[in-house]
């Protein structure tokens, strides 16, 4: 589970809500099955920059766009130096810099929440920045928001996010972008990203980025959301680990496994797409403990400011890390849209709270958890891997359809103390390949993403 004590993205929901693989040796898919699909929600806007074309269309300071099977956007020639002091290690650097600003992107969903999502490669003595700025419903603008400096290692910088942004119109929560006060009725109508691209000066070594986007919600309240009909069953074939076997080991990272979930559940479907870190990555990790990939994904999605493993956007881009892998942030809107995607092979990783008893059989309450669901049982019943078990082997569970589509897509709940709390709002991570089969990419521009 998540630290019972979250307060960034816990108080942002609270606050803004109430007011598969071609040549990429990913698995097979399920048994092949037919499944109508919809339209994606209109609470929704994902948005992504990915193409050759899409790199050209922006606005570039010493960047270029780098064509061929994924194409990127890497450091031509330096527009500058600057210096920065790692709020984290207290050391100053300097380093050479490149800028591309996105077009505008007019949000088809005006939005109370923007999340913004990246898919990067940063060699050693390279790094990323991610900013934000967008334009409100009353025609003002925002500032720009830093949304996660980023590094795929943590000896050049310690990735991170930025706390106290704010213009009394709307704040960043840690990796959420949210409208002060939802009820007032304003909105971000467009937004833009930045992108700054870091190097150690005088080396030839770049960041390249594949994906940069943006997801933009606007999600109303609510205490229980409609039922959904159940679909097919249907099963995928996901890695089971346990977070809970992990208690008290690396406690610098957010005081050890019990509060792994997120890097766990990004850990089960990386494998599950075929692929690990090397045993030389893994040198670190003591070697008895088990499941020491586990241990690796915590470090490396942590961000040093929210003291955490949970941070959305590092756990899609720690995915992406890996050979040909997209990761992407969404929310969906029924368990159908999650039907859809495990029928084409795909499965998700969701983010849900509850009493406990709210989920039959989980056997415990959480203020905020994250699961891998992995498919459905005949009679429409979530199978998930639950990283809240006692060990690798008790991770598959089945809980009721009603209960668990209620607590991932609901917005506001009470507490056990009877306080009116918030809810994720069917939040997901979604791993996929960089180059999906026609029937996976079907399924994800059934969701909304492509």
């Amino acid at each position: 589970m998540t630290r019972a004590a979250e307060p960034s993205r816990r108080v942002i929901l609270a606050v803004a809500l109430a007011a598969a693989a071609t040549g990429a040796g990913g698995p097979a898919a399920a048994a092949p099955m037919t499944r109508s699909t919809k339209a994606p929600s209109p609470l929704v806007d994902n948005h992504a920059w990915t193409s050759c074309a899409d790199w050209r269309g922006g606005s570039a300071q010493g960047t270029r766009a780098v064509a061929g099977a994924r194409p990127g956007l890497v450091i031509a020639a330096p527009a500058g130096t600057t210096d920065y002091t790692d709020p984290h290690t207290q050391k100053t650097a300097t380093w050479e810099y490149a800028v591309w600003t996105s077009p505008l992107h007019r949000l088809s969903v005006p939005a109370t929440e923007v999340i913004a999502c990246w898919n990067a490669n940063t060699p050693a003595g390279t790094w990323l920045q991610v900013e934000l700025t967008g334009t409100y419903s009353d025609g003002t603008d925002t500032p720009w928001y830093v949304m996660g400096r980023w590094a795929a290692g943590d000896q050049d910088i310690k990735r991170t996010s930025v706390d106290d942004q704010t213009d009394d119109k709307s704040t960043v929560w840690t990796d959420t972008f949210s409208i002060d006060d939802a009820a007032s009725g304003l909105r971000l109508t467009a937004y833009r990203l930045r992108l700054t691209l870091h190097r150690t000066p005088g080396t030839k070594q770049t960041p390249t980025v594949w994906r940069l986007g943006a997801m933009g919600s606007d999600i109303p309240d609510r205490f229980t959301v409609p039922a959904s009909a159940p679909g097919p069953a249907a099963e995928l074939a996901v890695p089971r680990y346990s977070q809970e076997i992990h208690a008290g080991q690396y406690p610098q990272y957010d005081n050890g496994g019990e509060a792994w979930c997120s890097p766990t559940s990004s850990q089960m479907i990386i494998e599950y797409w075929g692929r690990k870190p090397t045993a030389e990555q893994l040198a670190w990790v003591d070697p008895q403990f088990a499941d020491p990939q586990v241990c690796h994904a915590a470090r490396f999605t942590y961000d040093y400011q929210y003291g955490g493993c949970g941070n959305w956007p590092f756990n899609a881009a720690y995915a992406a890390t890996y050979k040909d892998l997209q990761g992407v942030v969404t929310r969906l809107g029924s368990l159908t849209d999650l039907e859809t995607l495990i029928a084409a092979g795909i499965p998700a990783i969701t983010s849900q709270s509850f009493l406990k008893t709210e989920l039959t059989g989980a056997g415990y309450g959480t203020s905020g958890h994250l699961m891998t669901v992995i498919g459905f049982t005949a009679d429409g019943d979530v199978i998930a891997n639950d990283p809240a078990s006692p060990g690798d082997d008790a991770v598959r569970r089945v809980y009721k359809r009603r209960e668990w589509e209620n607590i991932w897509l609901r917005t506001k709940r009470y507490n056990a103390s009877g306080k009116v709390v918030s809810g994720t709002g069917g939040v997901c991570y979604l791993y996929f390949p960089a180059h999906p089969t026609p029937a996976q990419r079907r399924a994800l521009a059934a969701v909304g993403v492509r």
